[in-house]
């Protein structure tokens, strides 16, 4: 049975990196093991989490997170949350990574609360979409992720000609979906990108926070996207930004 929820809230929008889709941590650990780094999964995902954090500042100047100088500091904060700092380590990394899988990248798996959050979506009887900063392949890998079966509308940032946090994008969302900014809602990992996009455009956002490194701030918070998507639903339709974290 479907969950009731405000006749206000119709659409939760999504990212896609690090929201729906969850980096290859597995693929990361045993290419560094290789190369005699003894880390485990479970730490390369740590130190994801905590470089995302940092990397936020360098996207709050209005960098752009497809360029090739965005991508080469978030793995520099990855690596040195992990103990490798040497350089000629960090670049025979950095081009193992621009080499892995493309035109995807290390965004190829499913995050496992995906297909569960947007089942809670679709229940919910509302519209579910994604806005990424992508290189023109979200929508493939969330095909072969089968999460794109769940979603009404795919942006892609490369496709359209703007990517977040300009207002555009969420504004051209908002369009194909049918709805005003105060019926939707966007659930994100990067506040500089993600939140302070959403909010220029009118949504309300949910700032994913796993472990609680992101601290204090002026937005919800939620420690998967399971979690945020209920946030969501339960936030009586409205912006769930005065909310505390779940």
């Amino acid at each position: 049975m479907s969950r009731p929820v405000s006749p206000r809230l119709r659409a939760i929008l999504f990212d896609a990196g690090n929201t729906l889709l969850q980096m290859n941590y597995p693929a990361i650990a045993g290419y560094l093991a290789g190369r005699g780094h003894a880390v485990s999964v479970a730490a390369v995902r740590d130190a994801e989490l905590r470089a995302r954090v940092r990397l936020d500042g360098d996207l709050a100047s209005g960098a752009s997170t497809e360029s090739r100088d965005t991508h080469g500091r978030y793995l520099r904060y990855v690596l040195l949350h992990l103990g490798i700092a040497d350089e000629g380590e960090v670049q025979a990394i950095a081009r193992w990574r621009r080499d892995f899988n493309p035109p995807v990248g290390l965004w190829n798996r499913a995050d496992p609360e995906a297909r569960a959050a947007l089942r809670l979506v679709k229940e919910a009887g509302l519209i579910a979409g994604v806005i990424s900063n992508s290189n023109g392949s979200v929508r493939s890998v969330l095909e072969e992720t089968q999460l794109a079966r769940d979603l009404d509308l795919i942006i892609d940032s490369a496709v359209v000609g703007v990517e977040k946090p300009d207002e555009r994008i969420f504004r051209l969302a908002l369009e194909r979906a049918g709805v005003p900014p105060g019926a939707a809602l966007y659930i994100g990992d990067l506040y500089s990108v993600d939140v302070v996009g959403a909010r220029r455009a009118g949504l309300g956002a949910v700032l994913l926070d796993p472990r609680g490194y992101w601290g204090p701030r002026d937005c919800a918070l939620a420690r998967g996207i399971e979690a945020a998507v209920r946030l969501c639903l339960g936030s009586a339709g409205g912006c769930p930004d005065r909310l505390s974290c779940i």
